[in-house]
């Protein structure tokens, strides 16, 4: 069988790491008997400075019969991140209704966590984002422009289609894991969005009662991520408390460099978009020093979602495998080794 993927690299490190994923996938899918078609797209903040757009106007059409998408990191100095994220990563979600953002995180073999003393089934936990609406609204504008009496509006958009299917998507994770799902709230501060996302969440819940339930403020949920993570299972939040508490749960269990996320759209009516959780870092782009590990795992996520189970899992075991063993390493884990050669330790323990 043959995926048809597409692959934006994008910025800085998010092409070094991307190519070295793209091996790794390659080999697993020579070993597993499938083939992925690769189409390379050059959208990036280097696009934007010669053409003056992230993307081009027929992006989204472009990218449609594509089973799924491989995106690197975006970002650049010189292009203000509002221009790079709303030039292409946010209207490719929305557009492909990828109302999930997928981050299970955990402690992976060979690495160590800030917080001392947790051992790593202690570190193991996965952030359900709602991923289209929330706080992440384009509603509102910038009033009386250089004047003392200047302001902004900023909507907050809270759908009951919206806040029902990211939580119930949640509660069906959670019966797959530890059947606990901790909801995010701030309903003692926001008045009228977090009280309707909390009754949105007590109604989902009462038809799962196999599944223990709780709400949590979002303030006391970061806390307890550091304090207390083994209380901790699948968290559903919102878009903008989903963003800042999966960069969280990624610094507690080795870093946002071995941090993978998925952007889902559940019913596979239009392609999926996996990639790693960290920057762009361009202070070492193209020295082939970047970790390449979470993107490695943003492919196995990927497969995972294209049905590819058994290589996925093997893509993680052999992640696994290297890092135990310690021999090939980016600077960034205590190694000197390139980005190409550790993905090609992957590659090499995969086969």
């Amino acid at each position: 069988m043959t995926h048809r993927i597409a692959s934006i690299p994008g910025d800085g490190i998010g092409v070094d790491v991307t190519i070295s994923a793209r091996t790794v996938l390659d080999t697993a899918a020579e070993k597993y008997g499938f083939s992925l078609a690769w189409t390379e797209f050059d959208w990036s903040c280097e696009r934007y400075t010669k053409t003056g757009a992230m993307m081009p106007d027929d992006g989204v059409a472009q990218l449609s019969g594509f089973d799924g998408i491989l995106l690197g990191a975006v970002g650049f100095p010189g292009v203000a991140d509002h221009i790079s994220l709303w030039g292409l990563l946010i209207p490719l979600r929305r557009a492909f209704r990828q109302y999930v953002n997928l981050r299970p995180v955990r402690l992976l073999p060979g690495t160590s966590s800030v917080l001392a003393g947790r051992k790593a089934d202690e570190l193991e936990m996965v952030i359900v984002r709602e991923n289209s609406e929330g706080e992440y609204s384009a509603i509102g504008g910038r009033h009386n422009t250089g004047q003392p009496d200047e302001f902004v509006v900023q909507e907050a958009v809270f759908t009951r289609v919206g806040v029902e299917r990211i939580i119930r998507y949640a509660f069906e994770l959670a019966r797959t894991r530890e059947r606990h799902v901790t909801s995010a709230t701030k309903s003692n501060g926001l008045i009228h969005s977090m009280p309707y996302w909390d009754e949105i969440f007590a109604e989902v819940a009462a038809q799962y009662p196999d599944v223990r339930a709780e709400q949590c403020h979002v303030d006391a949920l970061a806390a307890r991520m550091v304090q207390a993570p083994d209380r901790i299972d699948v968290v559903v939040a919102s878009n903008l408390f989903g963003d800042i508490l999966s960069d969280l749960a990624a610094a507690i269990t080795g870093g946002l460099g071995m941090a993978p996320s998925g952007n889902i759209n559940p019913s596979g009516e239009f392609p999926s978009m996996f990639e790693a959780v960290h920057g762009s870092a361009p202070d070492i782009a193209g020295q082939g020093i970047a970790n390449p590990v979470a993107q490695i795992l943003a492919g196995a996520m990927l497969l995972d979602h294209l049905g590819e189970t058994v290589a996925a899992q093997a893509i993680r075991a052999s992640v696994d495998e290297v890092l135990t063993t310690g021999a090939t390493l980016t600077p960034d884990l205590g190694g000197t080794a390139t980005t190409t050669a550790l993905a090609a330790a992957v590659a090499a323990s995969l086969r």
